[in-house]
């Protein structure tokens, strides 16, 4: 391990990664923190050359590596390389960021944990429904659409259905707040020509027990049941009770399977446990958040990431 390092690819601010790192300093591994978004190119210098083999080194405030010595990147929460209303040479710059040094550091011949370019694929809902059946989950009924006589003849067929973000997408809500949109029963009669404004997912609503919150790292799963009395427990975590259990028969391998299909190492799984005891895949979060999973249930998820970042360490 001597020379050899892990690079962990994440903002200041990111308490789950500092769970890993701990982890990693534990074992004697050397860990190098960047977060190019942020550092670079104020607070960061990156050279790589290109011939027979690329070469290259990193240098922050604080550490240096030589990117033939990176053995695993550990990609979390890396600031965004273009902040909001940038300026047109502050949009050059992020761009030249982006596609320069951040087309480096996704071309090591190396474990990552889980490749960024992996992770924007693997995000798109409806490659996540195609893998989920074909890794042989029970998937709800989904409609993708800007139609609203398609949206009424589905709630007719499927109903009660809900409607969920395609992705996550932040707004200012009341009060200047930051907001997000969480899942949301969706009652027929409110289906109007609005549906036709954007892309919407609609999706028949599971009669649930539980929800469960499954996490994948490597070969190993972690299964933590949630029991809330909201609909999407992600909208108040404080309300809901956490309980660390065995994952259903198949489960495990069926997670595997899609992780594997999409080239992806981890993995943060949603289920909904209907009534007969049948999970149904809800998503799958390529670069989900767990941190407080362990510390609700004590599963070790961070120990479990260490271990795979230096999986292929001496």
């Amino acid at each position: 391990m001597a020379g050899e390092a892990v690079l962990v690819l994440t903002c200041l601010e990111d308490s789950t990664a500092d769970m890993v790192i701990g982890h990693l300093h534990g074992r004697g591994a050397r860990v190098v923190r960047f977060d190019p978004g942020a550092d670079f190119p104020a607070a960061a210098v990156l050279s790589a050359w290109f011939g027979d083999r690329m070469r290259g080194r990193l240098a922050t405030a604080s550490r240096h590596v030589d990117l033939e010595r990176v053995r695993a990147v550990y990609y979390r929460r890396p600031t965004p390389y273009l902040r909001d209303d940038p300026s047109e040479i502050e949009r050059f710059i992020a761009t030249q960021a982006r596609y320069g040094p951040g087309g480096v550091l996704a071309t090591l011949p190396c474990r990552y944990v889980n490749h960024p370019w992996k992770i924007t694929a693997a995000e798109h809902k409806p490659l996540q429904l195609t893998t989920a059946r074909e890794a042989g989950f029970t998937v709800p009924a989904t409609l993708i659409t800007n139609s609203v006589a398609d949206a009424r003849e589905f709630a007719a067929e499927h109903g009660p259905i809900v409607y969920k973000p395609l992705r996550m997408t932040p707004y200012t809500g009341g009060g200047g707040r930051m907001s997000t949109i969480w899942t949301t029963p969706v009652e027929p009669g409110t289906l109007d020509e609005t549906v036709g404004h954007a892309a919407h997912l609609f999706q028949a609503r599971v009669d649930k027990t539980a929800d469960l919150r499954v996490t994948v790292v490597g070969a190993r799963v972690f299964c933590v049941r949630i029991e809330s009395e909201l609909l999407d427990w992600r909208q108040d975590q404080d309300r809901a009770l956490h309980t660390a259990i065995e994952p259903p028969d198949g489960l495990a391998g069926s997670t595997r399977s899609f992780l594997a299909a999409l080239g992806l190492s981890f993995g943060a799984f949603d289920f909904a446990l209907g009534r007969d005891g049948t999970p149904v895949f809800l998503e799958c979060n390529p670069n989900g958040q767990w941190g407080w999973l362990e510390e609700a249930t004590g599963v070790p998820i961070a120990e479990a990431v260490a271990d795979l970042l230096l999986e292929d360490m001496a």
